[in-house]
């Protein structure tokens, strides 16, 4: 059985290991040192409660195995982007093409659309139909190409910026709710 949870800070060590060979093997991550588990514990506790960090995991009681992690951050430093999140999602290998990164991925949008964000970003290395169709099936558009902005493994990369809407902007705009007290929305 899969259960989806807020990530805690002793999922810090199976995260970075997921994450470590997206960025030592391959361009989808454009980090070129992957981050230990104290790392990832420190970015997870800069989401300050806002921004939510999920996991899911084999829900076994006792084993509780992390499969896959999604997330959120702000999408840009400017006070007007406050209303937008970047979002990025990781799986384990053994996780992938099982259908749990689409469940991870869903409830991290529900709970995006709980805490009032208007718009989710995710930012695609290309070319990554893995990725394209998972976030083509949550509900996210394309919304534009850059060219060759990142070198990685001796070669130049386009990102493709996917774009859900995920509630109607009001005026003036209601500020979003932070993570701590939404918690893990699903459905």
């Amino acid at each position: 059985m899969i259960a989806i949870r807020a990530a805690r800070p002793e999922d810090a060590a199976a995260i970075a290991a997921i994450y470590a060979p997206y960025v030592l093997g391959g361009t989808v991550s454009f980090e070129t040192d992957a981050p230990d588990t104290r790392a990832i514990r420190h970015r997870m506790a800069a989401s300050d409660g806002f921004y939510p960090w999920l996991v899911a995991t084999t829900g076994e009681a006792g084993g509780d195995a992390v499969l896959g992690y999604a997330y959120a951050t702000k999408f840009r430093e400017r006070p007007a982007y406050r209303y937008v999140v970047e979002t990025s999602i990781y799986m384990a290998g053994s996780a992938q093409q099982r259908g749990t990164g689409r469940l991870l991925y869903e409830a991290l949008i529900d709970t995006l659309r709980a805490q009032g964000f208007t718009q989710a970003i995710g930012v695609l290395s290309l070319p990554n139909d893995a990725s394209i169709t998972l976030h083509e099936a949550v509900g996210f558009r394309r919304a534009g190409v850059y060219r060759e902005v990142g070198f990685k493994q001796g070669r130049w990369i386009d990102v493709g910026f996917w774009q859900c809407r995920l509630n109607d902007g009001t005026v003036p705009p209601t500020e979003p709710r932070p993570f701590r007290d939404v918690g893990v929305v699903r459905g």
